[in-house]
């Protein structure tokens, strides 16, 4: 499905799949060909097995627009939570997970796929020591990952737009780009999703489509992630904010709560096909 010059795709850990052949179906079944495919299990595979259901991928005509690397480990539980377990943070997972997500950049260039996102992890404020650290971490996985001919994508959400623009700037990585969540702004208190694209603008490659509520304390307890169209991100503004920085990329479909994520997929569709008129 393309609409307005985008390509329309589902995250594929959003369906929950038993296996290739069900993510296959599910994402026919509500009239998609494009997924960001979710990595990690991928990686840990046996080599026959991940061969087979690649292979099934690739016949099925569906298109990988990213993949995505997250970590065994991460406690989402509560923000705090998140904070300390999230990422490239922590310095005791930090070479399991370079290593997890270098693999994952290898398969993606195996199968012809130039977008690895991830989330990083709460980048610290530039005045905080840490900041470095997370520097040097991040410009090694993206050197890594730029010799493969891969780019390396930030999920947005933990920090404020501006803090994450001079993090991309002191980067100075030409093959690193931000995968825009506007619903992780909300969740995690961090601002106007409307605002944080026309910040963030030139380096947006890849986009989800979440909506969510805000807190009655943000930045401390959860938002509540609700089907896309049905929550505070405003879609026609969302889109019109894309179109103004000039966004002409994938968007893709992100569910991660509820217990009807077909449902839900098919709401997201109809609400971007209202704002895409």
């Amino acid at each position: 499905m393309n609409l307005s010059g985008h390509d329309i795709g589902v995250c594929s850990w959003s369906l929950h799949p038993k296996d290739m052949a069900d993510l296959i179906a599910m994402v026919k079944q509500v009239g998609l060909s494009h997924i960001q495919l979710g990595m990690l299990e991928y990686i840990d595979m046996p080599d026959d097995q991940r061969t087979r259901e690649l292979a099934q991928l690739r016949d099925s005509g569906i298109a990988v627009t990213a993949g995505m690397i997250g970590f065994p480990g991460e406690d989402y539980s509560t923000i705090a939570m998140i904070r300390h377990t999230g990422g490239y943070v922590s310095d005791e997972t930090f070479a399991a997970r370079r290593q997890m997500t270098i693999r994952a950049a290898q398969l993606c260039a195996d199968m012809g796929v130039k977008k690895l996102s991830s989330h990083v992890g709460f980048v610290p404020a530039s005045s905080n020591r840490n900041y470095e650290v997370m520097l040097q971490r991040i410009g090694e996985l993206a050197a890594s990952l730029g010799d493969m001919g891969i780019q390396f994508g930030f999920e947005t959400g933990q920090e404020p737009a501006p803090e994450l623009l001079q993090f991309l700037n002191d980067l100075s990585r030409k093959n690193i780009f931000i995968n825009f969540d506007p619903a992780n702004m909300i969740l995690y208190g961090a601002g106007d999703p409307i605002e944080a694209v026309r910040t963030l603008g030139r380096h947006i490659g890849h986009v989800h489509c979440k909506d969510a509520t805000l807190s009655d304390q943000p930045g401390t307890a959860w938002g509540k992630e609700v089907p896309f169209g049905e929550g505070q991100v405003n879609v026609p503004a969302f889109i019109a904010a894309l179109k103004q920085v000039a966004y002409t990329g994938p968007l893709v479909i992100e569910r991660e709560a509820g217990t009807n994520r077909l449902a839900d997929v098919k709401f997201a569709i109809e609400s971007l096909k209202s704002a895409l008129k």
